[in-house]
């Protein structure tokens, strides 16, 4: 499961917005993108780097609020195209896409306001945004996940997968 949601950062240009699709299991940003606009080529430009990045998933469900970006026609055609379930959250309740909420409020945190008061803008934001991604991705402990790092618990994940596969493979072998 996939959740998203953007958010606003004030630059001395004016504002600029950052876009997440985080994966719900993983804890992970699988997506994102800074842009000057905030439109469906925005959030478009995130789901297209959460496909390539998963490898074009089957029947993942992307879980988003009610923003206009994501409903509309050509994101919504491009999920489907990708086999991408959606799923969208009630009216004026944050609650129930609480992870990207999270999310975005750790952005702020930790980089907009941690880093910088005043951001220059958009390219700015975006060097910040992707040292900080590679570190939230990389190295950044989640307690929910028993302390580790989003990717130390995608590779754990996938050698367990893979030596399962494996043992199941080697028990019944093939008949060559």
């Amino acid at each position: 499961m996939w959740v998203a949601d953007f958010t606003y950062i004030k630059t001395t240009c004016g504002w600029v917005y950052t876009a997440f699709i985080i994966d719900v299991f993983a804890r992970a940003i699988v997506g994102w993108k800074v842009s000057n606009r905030m439109n469906t080529d925005m959030v478009m430009a995130a789901l297209n780097q959460a496909i390539a990045d998963r490898n074009h998933p089957k029947d993942i469900i992307h879980h988003s609020d009610r923003g206009t970006q994501y409903l509309s026609i050509l994101y919504t055609s491009r999920m489907t195209d990708s086999g991408v379930i959606a799923s969208v959250g009630t009216k004026g309740d944050s609650y129930d896409n609480a992870l990207a909420e999270k999310v975005n409020g750790l952005y702020k945190t930790e980089v907009i306001h941690y880093l910088k008061q005043n951001w220059t803008g958009g390219n700015d934001v975006e060097l910040a945004t992707l040292e900080w991604v590679d570190w939230f991705n990389k190295t950044r402990l989640h307690s929910k996940m028993g302390y580790v790092s989003p990717f130390s618990l995608r590779d754990d994940t996938m050698i367990v997968l893979v030596s399962q596969t494996k043992l199941t493979d080697s028990s019944n072998p093939s008949p060559i």
